[in-house]
This record gives C-alpha cells, structure tokens and sequence, in this order.
C-alpha cells in the first residue's frame, strides 16, 4: 500500500473511531437516562401504555452498547493490520481488498466479493 493510501486509511480509521466513541457515549447517556427513569417505577408498571417497555428499551440500547464495542475492537483490530502491513489482504480469500472499500469502510477484514458471498449465507 503506499503511504498515501496507508495514511488514508489511517485517518480513516482513527475517523471512525471517534464516531463510534460518540455514539458509545450517546448510547450510555441514554442507558444512564433510562435507569434513572427505572429508579422511580415498580417492576409492574414500567411502561407507558401508549409507548415502548423500559425492559425492551434497556434491551435495544445494551445491544447497541455491545455493538459499538465491538465496532471499537474491530477498528482496533483493523489499525493492527495496518501496522504489520496486511490491512488490504481478504482474510477469507487472501486477495487485495479494494481501497475504496476500505476508504467507506476502514474496519473491513474482507474483499467486496467474500464479503456479498458472507451477507448472502447468513
């Protein structure tokens, strides 16, 4: 990779890094919002009739707190890669990752054709 694509990359990477840490911050002010909002309900009655669970909200935001953790490891991961120089190697076929995947998509372990062949089993 030259070093204009590999500092590319690099500020790419550290660009989705900073978007994922504000949308991890985001998504824990609004699970510390909710259980303040918990602190005050009984068990039974935590719900607005007309509107969603506070269970099933707790559950939405702990998923996306997960996601965006994983989100980190995977651009944590991917900054690895480009430190011992395989960051544009497919780690399913081997082959060259596209640069403009990897400018879209700086985390990304796979080739565009590995990856649509992943998304279409599963």
């Amino acid at each position: 990779m030259s070093d204009h694509r590999h500092d590319a990359h690099a500020d790419g990477l550290e660009q989705r890094r900073l978007e994922v840490e504000q949308l991890l911050a985001s998504t824990d002010q609004q699970l510390a919002d909710l259980r303040q909002m918990r602190e005050g309900l009984n068990d039974d009655d935590e719900h607005d009739p007309d509107g969603v669970s506070l269970s099933s909200e707790w559950s939405r935001l702990e998923g996306l707190r997960q996601n965006r953790i994983d989100q980190l490891a995977a651009i944590d991961a991917a900054a690895e890669r480009l430190a011992e120089g395989s960051d544009a190697v497919c780690t399913v076929c081997g082959g060259p990752i596209a640069p403009e995947r990897l400018e879209v998509r700086p985390e990304a372990t796979t080739c565009i054709d590995c990856a649509q062949q992943q998304s279409s089993l599963g």
